[in-house]
């Protein structure tokens, strides 16, 4: 028996490529089986980047991000790989050939709709080379990105936002030997009061431990 698949649009075909998540299903966008999963990601793999820059996904007349991304995307430099396909793309990006300096060269000819395909159609062990083919190193309290550094994200939420509770799970995710490290809070209120206070206890005792803490 011959099972076929079509998807009526892009949007419907990026949402049945996407794997399993339950908020895809929840929305009732997600693939009904792992053989329509794969359906999708083998159409996607075949389309031309020009064909995604054509038909936006969300239309550039409604929403202004849309329509400032593709007025300010790189044309010059998308050019010469409009008519690749995103598995064509793909195979580009993970080829041992292609440098740091041969990507940076796209980074601004590629869309975010682009850059969403060609994720879905990596596995996990693509993602992690093709990010490794380029260093973005931050500098502001610490570094995060340097060559051969373990990097971390701690995120100590607290339900109730409180404070002290918040830098006990820092504190904790430190205790890993995490190597560098960056602190990212997500206040559970909207308050402003509450989110400059989680700021400044964070800032105060992660960079300068009071005795008791330390």
């Amino acid at each position: 028996m011959i099972e076929r698949f079509s998807f009526s649009n892009l949007r419907e075909l990026f949402a049945k490529a996407n794997e399993e998540k339950s908020g895809d299903q929840f929305a009732g966008i997600a693939a009904r089986s792992e053989r329509e999963r794969v359906a999708a990601k083998r159409k996607l793999a075949d389309l031309t980047l020009e064909e995604i820059t054509r038909q936006p996904l969300i239309d550039p007349a409604d929403d202004d991000v849309s329509r400032l991304i593709l007025d300010t995307f790189d044309q010059e430099a998308f050019a010469p790989i409009q008519s690749m396909t995103v598995g064509e793309l793909r195979e580009y990006i993970l080829d041992d050939a292609t440098s740091e300096a041969n990507l940076k060269k796209l980074r601004w000819a590629l869309t975010p709709e682009i850059a969403a395909a060609v994720a879905k159609i990596m596995s996990n062990k693509d993602l992690i080379l093709a990010a490794a083919k380029i260093r973005n190193v931050t500098r502001c309290r610490n570094t995060m990105g340097e060559r051969g550094v373990l990097g971390i994200r701690v995120q100590p939420n607290h339900p109730a936002d409180d404070v002290g509770g918040i830098l006990l799970a820092a504190f904790e995710g430190l205790l890993y030997g995490c190597g560098d490290a960056v602190i990212g809070v997500n206040p559970a209120s909207d308050s402003i009061e509450t989110v400059a206070a989680i700021l400044r206890f964070t800032s105060e005792n992660t960079l300068s431990p009071s005795p008791a803490l330390r």
